[in-house]
């Protein structure tokens, strides 16, 4: 049984849409009414989308980029991903950034992200005086090859 995810439209959003049988996400789409953005080369925007979501629950929805809109446009997420938590109600927004030498106009439809769906385990942080040894140790970036 899949999980049901409440949400709520402002006036000109649009549902979140799964685009292939077999995607992962759900694409979500801009929502601006009053006009475009335009998102300068360098620049970061929160786009909004007229979304609010009643996650249920031990679940978190993840906001990714468009694979298209990087590849071809150099558009992406910049807290990728972004993580929408069960307890928060109001509107979603996707703060963009613009990584190519063009300026990048957003308009009111326009598919600008998407919704990963994901159950999210809690823990418990428990502060000891020293971790287990592993071969790897405290290596770090690139220290087990590039």
């Amino acid at each position: 049984m899949s999980e049901v995810v409440k949400i709520t439209l402002q006036e000109g959003a649009a549902v979140p849409s799964f685009e292939s049988r077999g995607a992962a996400g759900a694409d979500v789409r801009a929502c601006l009414p009053d006009g475009p953005v335009v998102i300068k080369s360098g620049e970061a925007k929160l786009i909004p989308t007229g979304i609010a979501v009643e996650i249920p629950e031990g679940f978190e929805i993840q906001v990714r980029p468009r694979s298209g809109l990087a590849l071809k446009k150099g558009i992406t997420v910049l807290n990728t991903p972004g993580t929408i938590d069960s307890d928060y109600r109001g509107q979603v927004g996707v703060v963009l950034i613009n990584h190519s030498k063009n300026d990048f106009t957003v308009n009111h439809g326009e598919r600008i992200a998407q919704f990963v769906f994901a159950k999210v385990e809690s823990v418990r942080y428990e502060v000891v005086s020293s971790l287990s040894e592993t071969e790897r140790g405290s290596g770090g970036y690139g220290s087990t090859g590039v």
